[in-house]
Formats: structure tokens, C-alpha cells, sequence
């Protein structure tokens, strides 16, 4: 039996190849789809089947190109409400191809119409002397069950989080931790999805694993479950309800999507004081020595389409900032696949092409870890005045530990936060090690802060620095 995962570190999402006997199924297709139809050829395998666990809110699944390249069949949990040609899956239905088969279990709680799909090797099986051996060797478990995490329950437009979480708590304890703990576990989503709240990085675990460490399967009743799922939820982001529309029609190949063209320094300035977004891809660092001003920047280096997602959204338009034309391509397809397709173009000549034409830059300025000490100290150690510190990393690190005296707001939910800071006064802001933290800058300097600072390195160097730290 053939087995891949594919890892897409941008959007913190996997997607499955199963093949056997020359037939595959793909089970949760990112947008750009060549990646399967080139591994299923190695493999000798015609994709026959494309499945999704459920519809996703993060980012925009492939399933239709897919499915219209090899006349596959789509498969989607019963209540999907889907528009294109689908089977809707119930509990217990299977597929069968060479000596795989995969059996279906529907567990709503992530959303509604969320499936589970356990994997047999019956070639495996046939050989193994094991207890269990004709049973499942694998489960693919969606956004319903993480590694050391489960999928949030506030997706739904027509389920409370309240009901989704004690549905969810049913299928987690009536479906999955019923299954066998050799049963290996692979999830949707790793460390960094906004789909749960503290995700490992582990891209496999194993039921018997989970049943241990998992938190939120440890002994509790449904009404604790309940109540845990649904305190200090993190906010979700507005794009996700417009990808899970997106999903539900279907969405165009990205083949289809215009090529970009190079707009001029006067035209771009002219384009952003009539409302258009410059969207900076380039490194923190090299955007903070001097960017367009009130550009927001996301670095290319990290989740770059999750945060795109999140902070700039899907109604605005777009002017890209890059370093080369290869990155203003590979800008467009991972905004894609989230679905922000509202480009106007590139900035020509980016940061340097501005400069030509006599355009001001501005700049962000950056401080260590050591100034940002020296600055508390009560004798004035340092001439760099700091009056408020602000984190913008998720929750659970900020409960961790943190700089001492800071203010939280995370980063995804700055934007709609930012009045709670006074713009007349010195903000230093950090996060885990400076990615987050440049993309909050711009967000401030672009909102009118006119004295931001960058912490250099984030919490890792204040912490690596043997700093205090509560």
C-alpha cells in the first residue's frame, strides 16, 4: 500500500496519497494539485477518489481541479451542503481498492459534517500475526483530532460552539478512543493552525499517545469538555467563513488566476491613498531598515498565507512588495491558497523602484533584548525610552511565561484591539522570535504610531539572555 503525507509549513497543513494496486485517493487536496498528480505517476496510481474531511475554513482545497484532471469521484461528510457533484459520506460506508480499504466514521464537533477515515492494509493484514491485525492500521482525523490538541468548535453559522463541543466530545470519546492505541493518528493540521489552540509540531502520534498526553483527552466529563472548548476561544479569523464558501462551490484552478503586472511608484502611491493595501513579502529585518510607508508586512520566511489571511483579509486590493519577480509569483499562488485573489499587481522595482522616484521610506526601529533591560532599569540605564512592552503570541505562550509588565493582545486580533494602546506613547513589541512581531510594527506604524520599536529576537532572546521573565 502506498502512504504520503504532504506538509504545506505555510498554512501548517496536511494532505494524504493513499494507492494500492494502481488506484489512489487524495484525501484533503491543497489548491495547487500538480504535487499529487505527479507523485500518484511515480507511484503508478490513477487518482480515483478525493476526499475531504470536512469543508475548510483556513485555506481553499483542491478538490475540484483535482477531481475534474482525473475524474475522480469527490467524497464529503453527509450535511456538507456542497453544490458541486459529491458522494455524501454517512457512518461506516467504505471504499475499496487493490488491498486497501477505508472506512468512514462521521464525528461532527469541528463541524458538522467532519469524517474520520481509517486506513487497512489488508495485504498487511493478511501477513501479521498482531491482535487487531484485520482491524485499521491507520485514521486520518481531519481537524477533529490533533496531535496533543483537538479542532476548535466555533466554525459552524448553524451550530452554537456549545452544541459542536459536546458533539465533538462525543465523537472523540465514542468513535476515536475506542479505536485500538497501536492505531496511528494523523491529523490535518500542525503546530501554527489557527483551526486549534496549542498543536504540536509532530506531523503522527498514535491513539494510545494521545489517550496519554492529549489534554483535552484527559478524564473529564462532557460538561467539563464543553466548558473548556469554549472559554477564551481565540478569535476567528474573518476570512475563514468566505474559504469555507469558497470550498462549498468550489474554487477556479489557480491556472486561472491573471498574471501580475508591475505598477509604477506614482501609480502604487496614487492606488494607496485610494484605499489599496501594499502588502510587503520581505524578510522583518530588511523591511524594518526601510518600507514603503504604511505598508504592512508579512514575511515570505514564515506562515506567510495564514497571516495574510488573518490581518489583511479577502476584501481588500492588494499591491505586492517583493524582491524579485520569483516572489511576487510565489506571493500569488500562496495567497491562493487561502483565497485572496484581489491583486492589483506588484510595486515596480519594489523598495528600490520607490526610492528612484523619489518617494520617502520609512523605517521601524529595532532594540535588543540587553537595551530593552537596561531601558526598566529604575537609574536609567539606557537613553532608548520604552513605555509600554507589547506580546502578540498566542495565549498559551503568553501563559507560559512572559516579559514582565507587558500587555497581551495577539496578533490576530491587533487590528480590531489596537485602540487599547495609546499611539502617543513608545510601544516595543515582541513575539516568540521576531516574525509575528514585524508584521505587528507595520500594523501599528500604519494605524498612525509614530514611535514603534522591533524587539530583536522576540521572548527567545530576552529568555536566551537569562532575563527575568514571570
Amino acid at each position: 500500500m502506498v502512504f504520503e503525507q504532504f506538509y504545506l509549513s505555510c498554512l501548517a497543513q496536511a494532505s494524504y496519497l493513499i494507492g494500492s494496486e494502481g488506484i489512489g485517493a487524495v484525501v484533503d487536496p491543497q489548491r495547487d494539485v500538480d504535487q499529487y498528480l505527479e507523485a500518484a505517476a511515480q507511484h503508478g496510481l490513477r487518482i480515483a477518489h478525493v476526499i475531504e474531511t470536512h469543508l475548510h475554513a483556513d485555506f481553499v482545497s483542491g478538490h475540484s481541479e483535482l477531481a475534474e484532471r482525473t475524474g475522480a469521484q469527490i467524497y464529503l461528510g453527509e450535511g456538507s451542503g456542497a453544490t458541486f457533484a459529491h458522494s455524501s459520506i454517512r457512518d461506516g460506508d467504505e471504499i475499496t481498492f487493490g488491498k486497501c480499504r477505508l472506512r468512514f466514521l462521521q464525528t461532527p464537533g469541528h463541524t458538522a459534517e467532519s469524517v474520520c477515515i481509517l486506513i487497512t492494509d489488508l495485504e498487511r493484514a493478511a501477513k501479521s500475526e498482531r491482535r487487531h491485525a484485520s482491524g485499521p492500521c491507520a485514521v486520518l482525523t481531519g481537524d477533529t483530532l490533533f496531535i496533543g490538541d483537538v479542532g476548535r468548535p466555533d466554525l459552524s453559522k448553524s451550530y452554537r460552539p456549545e452544541e459542536l463541543a459536546g458533539l465533538l466530545y462525543d465523537s472523540l470519546h465514542n468513535k476515536l478512543l475506542a479505536l485500538p492505541d497501536d492505531v496511528a493518528v494523523y491529523p490535518a493540521h500542525g503546530a501554527g493552525s489557527m483551526c486549534g489552540r496549542n498543536i504540536s509540531p509532530d506531523r503522527s502520534s498514535t491513539i494510545g499517545r494521545e489517550r496519554q498526553f492529549n489534554y483535552a483527552l484527559r478524564p473529564m466529563t462532557r460538561e467539563q469538555f464543553v466548558r473548556m472548548m469554549t472559554e477564551d476561544l481565540p478569535p476567528r479569523p474573518e476570512y475563514f467563513q468566505r474559504d469555507v464558501d469558497l470550498n462549498r462551490h468550489g474554487a477556479v484552478p489557480l491556472a486561472e488566476l491573471p498574471r501580475l503586472r508591475a505598477i509604477p511608484a506614482e501609480e502604487t502611491q496614487r492606488l494607496q491613498r485610494a484605499g489599496a493595501t501594499i502588502l510587503d513579502t520581505r524578510a522583518g529585518g530588511t523591511f524594518c531598515s526601510g518600507h514603503i510607508p504604511g505598508s504592512v508586512n508579512i514575511g515570505l520566511g514564515g506562515q506567510f498565507a495564514a497571516w495574510a489571511g488573518t490581518v489583511v483579509g479577502l476584501d481588500r486590493d492588494l499591491i505586492l512588495v517583493a524582491e524579485d519577480t520569483r516572489a511576487v509569483e510565489e506571493s500569488q499562488q500562496r495567497l491562493a491558497r487561502v483565497g485572496i485573489e484581489r491583486l492589483a499587481g506588484f510595486a515596480e522595482g519594489g523598495v528600490a523602484g520607490w526610492v528612484r522616484s523619489g518617494l520617502p521610506l520609512e523605517q521601524t526601529a529595532q532594540i535588543s533584548a540587553q537595551q530593552l533591560h537596561a531601558s526598566r532599569k529604575e537609574d536609567g540605564g539606557s537613553v532608548i525610552p520604552v513605555s509600554s512592552i507589547l506580546d502578540v503570541r498566542r495565549p498559551a505562550e503568553w501563559k507560559e511565561s512572559r516579559i514582565p509588565g507587558a500587555v497581551h493582545i495577539p496578533l490576530d486580533d491587533l487590528r480590531r484591539r489596537i485602540a487599547e494602546l495609546d499611539g502617543t506613547r513608545t510601544v516595543a513589541v515582541y513575539c516568540k522570535s521576531g516574525y509575528r512581531s514585524s508584521i505587528a510594527c507595520s500594523l501599528l506604524q500604519a494605524a498612525g504610531f509614530q514611535r514603534v520599536l522591533n524587539i530583536q529576537g522576540g521572548f527567545d532572546a530576552w529568555s536566551g539572555a537569562n532575563l527575568a521573565v514571570e
